[in-house]
């Protein structure tokens, strides 16, 4: 008979040793190696949350078997001993001679890979977070929507929708340390279709988001010459319409049909839309479009291929430089004349337009994009840290400095605007009639060229554009690569390089339709259609799925395992019903008030539309058809647990 002595014991009980038959999810994937011990059975599976003897989603209640599996074989094992006067432990005498077989969990897989530092973790989030749309959707929305009566909306939206959706993902991802598809496992399979859908989702936005820092590598090469070519009419893409309106001519008068040199570069040179008459006919791919997407994903495959342990190395540079190039922007915005006259455009509340129902539109959309939950990257992220690391201090700070930036962006913005406004001796408001990337490439950047060392400033700026681009491809493409080598270990846990090869591959091919002639009104409909409503509702049946079929009070005993503090009523009632009805709110107020979309006057076609809703629920079937694949699979069957914790579903 084989014995072992009571401080081999206590070291198995330590290293979290479980009965045989236990859960079945949790350790398909690992190997067992098989002890006799003396006097455990009387004690139960253990908790992870030994202190308090609650039960967490990765532990054993000490009442019911996890898993229909466990026999009553382990029962009568159980039953069959008696505690001693030691507590039941050590060297007991079991009765009827029966043991209890002890499992020891020892995985075969390779350790997970972590950040080097948790500055990494911190930058590549923020990184993640702060984006493109923070310089130019911000800004723009805050002015048209009264100014700043409109931080009033956004605020809320942000604590009691953004910032609890933030902290959500952050604490799933560390506590299951998973990717968005096979994190599904331990929470609901049923809804493993989601992690399918984003990973769908963010590949479409692969398709036309670094595009858009294709554009911007385009006018950082043509930035390093004495001239910039957007400050004269004299080139071969000009036409009779274009005025050369610098701050010193005073003689030239601006009419509503006038050019700017900047506007024909952008729409008659990088673009080339004139070439294009819609959709329906995008034209040729332009080839020096094509080698700066190139040039773009080069730096994005050597970024990532090795895991977070480059990528945390590269944030260290392309999650700061922006920062210190807006500083930089900002005192010198702060000090062109005509500045103060964009700022309190800027600023000026029109508490009135808080009656409107597209303030409150527009402030829930924009914190949503903004933070970025839905799109896998929080979980990836945070599937990378140590288990007990404090993430919902990083919600905090990483939510903080993301809407902070976006304020700060506005100023940088706005004074630049005031100073055009000026020049131009026109209202603020005529100015900046420009949304979304033309507001960058138009606008700031025939200010730039108004400005001393107009060279220099280009320079820094479009460069600025482009890392805040890099860091958020960084995160959307690692978001899907650990959902992937999370899902399929086996085939690509050692192929890694190849495969972020072969997924970078696939985005660059997907991106050539947007390098058209017409690419930019691909882009459009990619942003306004495709993406945009579809990971929306991919969000809600997440939160739904974690608070209602997981069960609010087992997630919050997760944390609570995690973090040592159980999160606090308001964090509660955000997830169980504020977040749902935040999310539905945003999607009626699409269905009901879709925008209407156009480009360089031209007004996209209803079949336009259709074909963006096509796109978009291309992703999204993934959900109810995995939902049917795995009732199939299950034979129709539908188990419903209920313990002390709440409901969890297992199929």
């Amino acid at each position: 008979m084989l014995t072992v002595d009571q401080g081999e014991n206590e070291g198995e009980k330590d290293k979290g040793s479980v009965e045989v038959g236990g859960d079945e999810e949790g350790t398909q994937q690992q190997d067992s190696q098989p002890m006799l011990a003396d006097g455990l059975a009387d004690r139960g599976p253990k908790s992870l949350t030994s202190s308090s003897g609650q039960q967490v989603s990765n532990g054993f209640t000490t009442s019911t078997p996890q898993s229909p599996r466990e026999g009553p074989g382990t029962a009568a094992c159980a039953a069959g001993t008696a505690p001693g006067p030691g507590g039941g432990t050590g060297s007991l005498a079991p009765l009827g001679g029966l043991r209890t077989l002890v499992v020891q969990q020892t995985s075969l897989e390779r350790p997970r890979e972590t950040w080097s530092k948790k500055m990494d973790f911190l930058l590549s989030v923020i990184g993640y977070a702060v984006d493109l749309g923070n310089v130019w959707r911000f800004p723009y929305i805050c002015y048209q929507n009264g100014g700043g009566a409109f931080l009033l909306p956004y605020l809320l939206m942000a604590v009691f929708g953004g910032v609890p959706l933030f902290y959500m993902e952050l604490a799933l991802g560390q506590f299951h340390r998973s990717g968005c598809i096979s994190i599904w496992k331990h929470i609901c399979p049923i809804f493993k279709g989601i992690g399918f859908a984003i990973c769908i989702i963010a590949l479409y936005i692969a398709f036309y988001y670094n595009t858009i820092m294709a554009w911007a590598l385009y006018y950082l090469l043509s930035s390093f010459r004495p001239t910039l070519p957007w400050t004269t009419c004299s080139n071969s893409w000009n036409t009779a319409n274009c005025h050369r309106y610098m701050s010193s001519d005073h003689n030239v008068t601006w009419s509503n049909w006038s050019t700017s040199p900047a506007e024909e570069f952008y729409t008659r040179q990088v673009l080339q839309v004139h070439r294009s008459p819609g959709l329906h006919q995008l034209g040729s791919v332009s080839w020096q479009l094509a080698l700066c997407l190139l040039f773009i994903f080069t730096i994005v495959y050597f970024s990532i291929w090795k895991g977070v342990k480059t990528s945390g190395k590269v944030v260290w540079v392309t999650a700061t430089f922006p920062y210190l190039v807006l500083l930089v922007l900002l005192v010198r915005g702060a000090t062109l004349p005509g500045a103060w006259r964009g700022v309190v455009f800027y600023l000026k509340p029109d508490w009135e337009k808080l009656l409107s129902t597209t303030v409150w539109i527009d402030a829930a959309a924009q914190i949503f994009f903004s933070l970025g939950p839905g799109f896998g990257v929080l979980l990836a992220f945070a599937s990378y840290n140590p288990f007990h690391n404090n993430c919902y201090k990083d919600a905090l700070v990483t939510s903080s400095v993301n809407c902070l930036t976006s304020f700060l962006s506005g100023f940088v913005i706005f004074t630049v605007l005031g100073y055009m406004a000026e020049m131009r001796q026109q209202s603020v408001d005529a100015v900046a009639k420009d949304a979304g990337p033309s507001l960058l490439f138009i606008i700031y950047a025939e200010a730039i060229a108004n400005m001393p060392a107009a060279t220099f400033f280009a320079i820094i700026f479009f460069l600025m554009i482009i890392m805040l681009g890099l860091d958020s491809t960084f995160a959307g493409l690692e978001g899907v690569i650990t959902a992937m080598l999370d899902e399929f270990p086996h085939v690509l846990a050692k192929r890694r390089e190849w495969f972020v090869f072969g997924l970078v591959c696939v985005c660059y091919l997907g991106a050539l339709s947007t390098l058209t002639y017409g690419g930019a009104f691909v882009v459009k409909l990619f942003e306004e259609y495709a993406t945009g409503p579809a990971v929306i509702t991919v969000v809600l049946l997440e939160v739904i799925a974690v608070s209602w079929f997981y069960g609010t009070q087992r997630f919050c005993n997760d944390i609570q395992v995690m973090l040592g503090f159980y999160p606090g009523c308001f964090w509660r009632v955000c997830w169980v019903a504020i977040c749902p009805c935040f999310l539905l709110f945003i999607i009626i107020s699409f269905l009901a008030f879709p925008p209407e979309v156009r480009l360089f006057n031209y007004h996209y076609p209803p079949w336009t539309t259709v074909l963006g809703y096509c796109i978009g629920v291309s992703s999204f079937i993934c959900v109810p058809a995995y939902m049917f694949y795995h009732l199939l699979n299950a034979k129709g069957t539908f188990k419903q647990t209920q313990n002390a914790d709440g409901p969890c579903c297992q199929i």
